[in-house]
This record gives structure tokens, sequence and C-alpha cells, in this order.
């Protein structure tokens, strides 16, 4: 099949994801049109890079430069000013990674009338945030998938270091989970260390925006060093994974405004176990109790970190069943449910 996805956000293109650290839409847009291409079909991305080029079988197109007059299925990606732009394609799909409460707004509503695509979300919490009325020729939950890179990596087997680890934004209650690890995790464990690997970086333009409020919250996790708390900035994945490989556990509390959380789904697939709160759908990223745990008590919250940290028993226990458990969908899984969608 002939297939475009579309994106007007971020400047990107098909070289980023390996040179520095990116979103995890973003991520998860390369992601699909790599596994897309990888199964065969004639794949062009159009957005916001700078220069025709082609990479892992992708051909990439500045946005300015137009669209065909039809494809097999179009894909666009959140952005409403998208979601017309092939009216003539066999199958018009809206992707969206964000609650879907923004879709109310006239600018989303009268395209999505117009033009009745298929609407695709990552998960049961993200579903939920769309009421019933909003104009889709249907509604399908594809989760997001796990680069093969994060679910081929030999794992450590015994991990001596009690490191955890922070892989997110920065706004997604990092403020909340240094202030607890001071107060509550590090009295439990003295000799861990929490490496946030986190930044403005890796959100392109919208970073920029919000780095003010980012940089205040990593400020304030540098005064925390003697608590153990050490601050390493957004990496490349390449990185990041050697540096997953001798993680502990990663302990996050979860957003509303999150939808599927790359940064957990990549950490289970590492095996690493995750402690987290019921908030947003990051709940459905662990299985409660076997690859990590759920609490909304923030001593429990503390205690759970710590017990993964001290109690090798326990961690090795975790870590192995979220290998068995998180590395059961890949992308080259969601090129395949894509597909589903012309038929």
């Amino acid at each position: 099949m002939r297939i475009i996805l579309a994106d007007d956000g971020i400047h990107f293109d098909g070289f980023t994801l390996s040179q520095r650290a990116l979103g995890g839409a973003e991520t998860a847009f390369i992601s699909l049109a790599e596994a897309l291409s990888a199964r065969g079909h004639d794949v062009t991305v159009i957005n916001n890079c700078t220069k025709l080029h082609e990479n892992n079988g992708v051909k990439w197109q500045p946005i300015g430069r137009g669209f065909p007059d039809s494809v097999d299925i179009y894909i666009a990606n959140r952005g409403h000013r998208l979601i017309g732009a092939m009216p003539r394609a066999k199958r018009n799909v809206f992707w969206v990674h964000n609650p879907a409460g923004y879709l109310l707004k006239w600018r989303y509503l009268l395209p999505l009338w117009r033009i009745n695509p298929v609407i695709v979300f990552s998960g049961a919490y993200h579903l939920a945030t769309c009421p019933a009325w909003v104009p889709s020729a249907e509604r399908v939950v594809i989760p997001c998938g796990i680069e093969d890179r994060f679910l081929e990596v030999c794992s450590e087997s015994a991990i001596s270091r009690k490191r955890a680890i922070f892989t997110s934004n920065p706004l997604r209650s990092l403020n909340w989970l240094v202030d607890l690890w001071a107060q509550k995790i590090h009295p439990l464990s003295p000799d861990a260390e929490l490496h946030l690997f986190a930044g403005p970086q890796t959100y392109g333009v919208t970073g920029d925006q919000k780095a003010q409020r980012m940089k205040e919250i990593l400020d304030h996790a540098a005064t925390l060093r003697n608590k153990g708390i050490i601050l390493r900035g957004p990496v490349p994945k390449a990185q990041l994974i050697e540096e997953m490989k001798i993680a502990r556990v990663m302990p996050y509390r979860g957003d509303i405004g999150e939808t599927f959380c790359l940064a957990l789904a990549e950490s289970q697939a590492m095996g690493i176990p995750c402690v987290v709160q019921d908030i947003g759908c990051v709940a459905e990223r662990i299985v409660d109790g076997e690859t990590g745990f759920v609490t909304d008590d923030d001593d429990l919250f503390a205690r759970y970190t710590a017990n993964l940290l001290n109690d090798n028993s326990l961690w090795l226990r975790q870590h192995k069943a979220a290998l068995s458990s998180g590395r059961a969908w890949n992308w080259d899984q969601v090129a395949q449910a894509f597909e589903r969608l012309a038929q």
C-alpha cells in the first residue's frame, strides 16, 4: 500500500531519533512509519522537516511541498489542519496522543465531521476521554509499540546498584517525586540514587515555551544532590538504553494528560519494575504486584520504591516478570493493526 503519515508539530526528521532525545508522540510517529515501511509499504512522512530525504525505508518531505491527490492510508497525527489534507485518501485516519477533550473545539469538530476518519486511541483511559458524539467513522484502540532495541537488549540479571530513574517530562510531577524521594524514600534507602534523564530539549519549540517551568523544577532537584538526586539531562535512546540496563526501579506518579506513557513501557520492556499512582493511563502499563506497584498512598509509594531498591529477591522476581510481559507488543504488531484499518 501507499501510506502517508503527516505531522505539523515540532521539527524532527528521519535521523532525529538516533541523534537526540525525542518526546513519546514523535518517537511513536517515527517508529510506526519505519515499521510500515519494513512491512513492504511505500511510506512517506510529510512534516516540518527541512528537506527531502530518506532513512530506514521512509521518504521524508517538508510539509510546504503539499500533499498528493490520494493514497491507500492517510494518517494525520494530532493537528487539526491535517485532518482534511487528503480528503480523497482511500482511508483517513486521525491518530491522537493526548486526552481527547481538545477535540471538542470547532477547529477539530468541523474537519472530523467533514472527513469522518477512523480515530486511533492508545488505551482504555485514552478512549474514555472522548465523548461518544464526536464524529468518527470508527474508534480503534492501538497501543503504542516498543522499539526493537528495547526488546532485544540483554538486561542484567543481577543488579547491585541502587539506582532509580526518571525518563519523562519534568512537568509530569517531577517536583512531587524529588520531594517524596528526599523526605520519604531516601531515609529508607540512604545509599540509593535517583537519576533524572529529563529536560526541555526533548520537546523542541513546545519545550522552549515551557522551559522556564522545567528549569525551576530541575533547579530544585539540583539542590537535593545530598539526597542522592542526580541530574543527567536528556540523552539519545542508545545511551539511555545503556543507563537503563543498570537501573533498578522507575518511580513515576502519572499525569492526567498522559495517555500511554512510553517511558514506563520502555522501562518495563527492559525489566525495570515501576511504582506508579493510579493517575491517567499509567496503571495500564503495570501488572500490580508483579511488574511493579500501583498505589495512591504516598507512604506506600515510598515504601514500595525503597523495597525494590533494597530487596534483591523482590527486585529479581519483578524484573523477570516485567521482561516476560513488557516485551509482548512491538511496532511490527502496531503496523499490522494500522494495516487492518484499510480493510
